[in-house]
């Protein structure tokens, strides 16, 4: 089961780290900006299961910056952190469409039930597999069917298309041990029969736009046999 990714928006770096720290053992995989434009950008970049955002922030405010998001009628679960005394700013979130808000300086154990219940929320309310109608997701690795995006870590990636259509192919079949002649008929057809060194040869193609610049490897080599799509171990 892939973790849920937590865009943290905060520009007080000892709190974003202790958010990480704190968030990252309960499972939840982090990223952070430290700005309401690059936040934006990020936003932009891939599917989030839920937004920490900071109301008082450089370059864009999180109110402008929930303005934007909701703007793109996105339904992402927003939750506000916000000063004690700002009440005008959770009035505006939550007339803007926040989920909900937490004032700082607030406690971790609050906080993480906030998430939880605003995670349970929206699964409930939303449509079955709203974001894999269009983009299918594991680990930091985004695909979008549509429209033909990859996205890694945040960064978008560029494919050939046979490289994408071998993406594709091991991603729809994660964690499943795929042999050469399985990917060759499925990816190439039955032109290429029993020339398998091709699987070889685009998986290192692949592996050097998807993996080579991350320390968890997602495609794998099963000695004899041949690859799969999974987390590192």
């Amino acid at each position: 089961m892939s973790k849920e990714s937590i865009l943290i928006v905060e520009d007080e770096e000892k709190i974003v780290r202790l958010l990480e720290i704190e968030l990252e053992y309960e499972g939840y995989k982090t990223s952070k900006a430290l700005d309401g434009i690059d936040a934006f950008e990020m936003f932009l970049s891939q599917k989030w299961d839920l937004i920490l955002l900071d109301v008082m922030l450089p370059g864009m405010s999180g109110i402008e910056l929930l303005r934007r998001i909701r703007g793109k009628n996105s339904t992402v679960p927003i939750i506000l952190l916000t000063a004690k005394d700002s009440i005008e700013d959770k009035v505006s979130g939550l007339d803007l469409g926040a989920n909900d808000y937490i004032t700082k300086p607030f406690r971790m154990e609050e906080l993480l039930a906030r998430i939880r219940a605003v995670l349970r929320m929206s699964q409930a309310t939303l449509p079955a597999a709203e974001v894999d109608e269009e983009w299918l997701k594991f680990n930091d690795l985004r695909v979008n069917e549509k429209t033909r995006e990859v996205v890694r870590h945040n960064h978008e990636v560029s494919l050939t298309p046979k490289e994408y259509d071998l993406l594709l192919y091991l991603l729809k079949n994660k964690r499943q041990v795929l042999d050469r002649g399985q990917i060759l008929e499925a990816v190439w057809g039955y032109d290429y029969y029993g020339d398998t060194k091709i699987v070889d040869v685009y998986i290192r193609y692949l592996r050097k736009k998807i993996d080579a610049d991350y320390e968890d490897a997602l495609i794998h080599t099963v000695r004899g046999v041949g690859y799969v799509l999974k987390d590192a171990t």
